[in-house]
């Protein structure tokens, strides 16, 4: 996720300071990777060192000034055409769960046990996201369906591989 473009998307409702973004962001879509106010600040100041956002006032508190920020003509194109792209599809070609099976058969280790504990906790990651996706809005039901879906698909793979798996240590082994 480019957490810039999300910042500056976030900004076109309204100038917001740092700590307003950290707070809509963390509601929208931190809810299982929260930003750091670092991230925050850090993203915000790249953004205005290239004029995709200004600062539109700052405010003293009882601790440091609070900057508010709002985008300019050139963020919003930005954002525009971020949105725009489509993203490009992963391929999963490097998959760590794959060198996992590869490296326990060509090290002698048996691959079955490993594929049954992943699928274990792919089953109850995919349970907690079920009852997450039953007690949420709309938007957190839809990023639950997605992992749903990714997850279902790498049960299948499992399953595939399981079946597969005797052909493969052969293979592997030559």
């Amino acid at each position: 996720m480019s957490i810039g473009h999300t910042l500056l998307g976030l900004l076109e409702s309204g100038p917001r300071h740092g700590y307003d973004l950290k707070r809509a962001f963390d509601e929208k879509f931190g809810h299982d990777r929260p930003l750091h106010y670092g991230q925050v600040y850090s993203t915000m100041s790249r953004l205005l060192k290239n004029g995709l956002v200004v600062v539109d006032g700052v405010e003293a508190g009882g601790g440091p000034e609070r900057k508010r920020y709002a985008i300019t003509e050139a963020g919003i194109t930005d954002v525009a055409q971020w949105l725009a792209t489509p993203e490009k599809p992963e391929p999963y070609l490097q998959s760590t769960l794959y060198t996992k099976v590869v490296l326990a058969l060509l090290t002698g280790r048996g691959a079955a046990a490993l594929l049954d504990s992943q699928r274990a906790e792919h089953l109850r990651l995919m349970r907690e996201l079920t009852r997450r996706k039953k007690d949420g809005d709309l938007a957190d039901q839809l990023i639950c369906d997605h992992a749903l879906f990714h997850l279902e698909a790498d049960l299948r793979w499992l399953e595939l591989t399981a079946a597969r798996l005797d052909r493969l240590a052969e293979e592997i082994r030559r």
